[in-house]
């Protein structure tokens, strides 16, 4: 039975300052570990980073899971009324009011009380399906959102040094004057000369560093009269521990591939992240909010605004779900929408005969692509649960193969269809598709350009400490930009736990020509050399693979490329051309 809190004398009052204070302890702690980010790039502690990354996944869900207890205890949230759940909403939207994180703190209403609540009550009444604060000029109170700057007696080069001089970076720079001229050059280049100032010119760069892997980014845009020029610059460690930079990207396209969800988070000190992602938003347009929140991050806020835009979108479209074009998987049951941008996964109930694991372990696996440095070349997945859908939208090829093969995995409930687990990403045309639409129109310099990108995703993959186990063309995709980016994880593993061998030579003719093989195998043993058997059977593709990666079929790589990690080599990845770099200085990047 429901028990209204206001006969113990407990007010709603409290409750809601128990969610806000939730809420606060996680942000204090997310804000805490970002800001450490400056500390660790000066201090050029690499493995730190990557840990920092891991770890900072957990805290979400950690403070989620304490909030929970703490209602369930203090307050026994479970037997809370609806009268009562409906005011401390209404309260809880008053301690917003003032918040500099509300839309954040919205999120986090709604992930402790879905774990109360029944899901007849996920409805705006008891939660917030749609944002009742609004988040637009929120002030910050210690770091500016963004600073501005103006060219007058300094100039543009004295602009430059003022800009970097002000994220006082502890760390002394090798040559700030060459490096100012470098960028100057390149600001003149791109613009074919520089334009006359107008009255408004001005700088506005974002107050934090963007921190990830082994940079440091400064992001922003000058503004002259009507016009707008977006700009990235990444800082660098050279080889004598001082700082230089490295390039300045001033496409928005090449600056939304820093974006991108095929890699890392970024660590950003952001008071008002609201405001971060306003600015991001107006340099890179076309980039969704959802996505820009979960490359800050902040992947719960990403999740909430990626659902509210599908359904959205579902609200003002006709077309219905289908089987995604390509392969089928013997782990996911993959689905499309075709006029949205994204393809829709489940862990089947049975998978394939060769496959040896269990739901738990593929779960595990996706869980490990977040955690790890994704280098450009795994595409990260937004997760979900018990998420409905109109099942108007289905057509009945998804529907039959539902029933079929993962019938665990959804319920009907009314004209809803819940589905109880789900992985969704960004939709990529297979590459094994990709590779015979080259092949059928003549394309070679495009076929070529994929295989020299499928042999370079494998290899930064293991620089980067990921075995993708399962290499067939048809787990990796092509993004818009023609990058190949592997998208099949229920066979990954850590590089290190992998024993990389050479097929021992057969003892005779006869067992060589047999076809069984006559050398032990442990679960973990990998042979390079079988590597072409079953990728390069097209001499068409064998021919361009050899010419590039030969050395991906030999033990010796994945051996080298091993002992670097356990040496504790922390990789250079570049995420932009390297004939944008101004190559002035010497940097470990091989």
């Amino acid at each position: 039975m429901k028990i209204s809190v206001g006969l113990y004398g407990i007010g709603a009052h409290q409750i809601a300052l128990a969610l806000i204070q939730g809420f606060n302890k996680h942000y204090t702690l997310f804000r805490a570990t970002s800001r450490e980010a400056k500390t660790r790039f000066e201090q050029a502690n690499w493995v730190g980073v990557h840990k920092a990354v891991k770890e900072r996944i957990r805290f979400y869900d950690d403070r989620v899971d304490e909030c929970v207890e703490r209602l369930r205890i203090e307050f026994d949230a479970q037997n809370i009324d609806d009268a009562t759940w409906q005011q401390i909403k209404l309260l809880y939207i008053g301690l917003l009011l003032n918040h500099k994180q509300p839309e954040l703190a919205e999120t986090f209403f709604n992930s402790v009380t879905t774990r109360i609540l029944h899901r007849d009550y996920f409805r705006n009444d008891f939660m917030f399906v749609r944002p009742t604060v609004s988040t637009e000029n929120i002030e910050a109170e210690v770091t500016p959102i963004y600073r501005s700057y103006y060219a007058r007696e300094d100039g543009l080069r004295g602009t430059i040094r003022a800009i970097v001089h002000d994220f006082e970076w502890q760390r002394p720079f090798a040559d700030l004057e060459r490096d100012t001229n470098h960028l100057y050059h390149a600001v003149r280049r791109y613009l074919k000369g520089m334009p006359a100032r107008e009255v408004n010119f001005q700088i506005q760069v974002l107050g934090s560093a963007f921190y990830r892997n082994k940079a440091a980014y400064i992001i922003g845009k000058a503004i002259n009269g009507v016009a707008e020029y977006p700009f990235a610059i990444p800082v660098l460690h050279d080889d004598d521990g001082l700082l230089y930079v490295d390039a300045i990207l001033l496409d928005a396209w090449r600056i939304g591939i820093l974006f991108s969800l095929s890699r890392a988070y970024f660590m950003v000190d952001m008071e008002v992240p609201s405001g971060y992602v306003q600015f991001l938003r107006s340099i890179l347009p076309n980039k969704p909010r959802s996505e820009l929140y979960v490359m800050l991050g902040l992947g719960k806020q990403g999740k909430t605004m990626f659902f509210r835009d599908l359904i959205y979108h579902l609200h003002h479209s006709e077309d219905r779900f289908i089987m995604a074009p390509g392969i089928r998987g013997m782990v996911m049951l993959v689905f499309t929408l075709p006029s949205y941008p994204y393809v829709f996964k489940i862990i089947k109930d049975v998978f394939g005969s060769s496959k040896e694991m269990d739901r738990a372990t593929v779960k595990r696996k996706f869980m490990m692509v977040k955690q790890v440095d994704r280098v450009g070349r795994m595409a990260d997945t937004l997760e979900f649960s018990n998420a409905a859908f109109p099942l108007a939208r289905f057509s009945d090829e998804v529907m039959e193969e539902l029933r079929t093969l993962a019938p665990s995995c959804f319920e009907i409930v009314g004209d809803r269809l819940v589905i109880k687990h789900i992985y969704i990403e960004r939709r990529m045309e297979p590459l094994n598709i990709h590779l015979e639409r080259m092949e059928r129109t003549g394309n070679i310099e495009g076929l070529e350009h994929a295989i020299k990108e499928y042999g370079s995703a494998i290899r930064e993959l293991a620089q980067a400490n990921i075995f993708p186990g399962d290499m067939l063309w048809k787990n990796f995709g092509v993004t818009r930009y023609g990058r190949v980016v592997f998208y099949d994880y229920d066979e990954i593993e850590y590089m290190t736990d992998i024993n990389f061998r050479e097929i021992p030579p057969a003892p005779d003719f006869e067992t060589e020509m047999s076809g069984e093989v006559w050398y032990p195998v442990a679960r973990n043993d990998v042979f390079p050399e079988e590597f072409s058997t079953f990728l390069l059977a097209s001499p068409v593709l064998r021919k361009v693979f050899l010419k590039h990666h030969k050395d991906l079929l030999s033990p010796r790589f994945w051996q080298d490329a091993q002992q670097k990690i356990r040496d504790g080599h922390v990789e250079d990845f570049f995420p932009y051309p390297q004939e944008l770099r101004f190559q002035s200085c010497k940097v470990d990047a091989s």
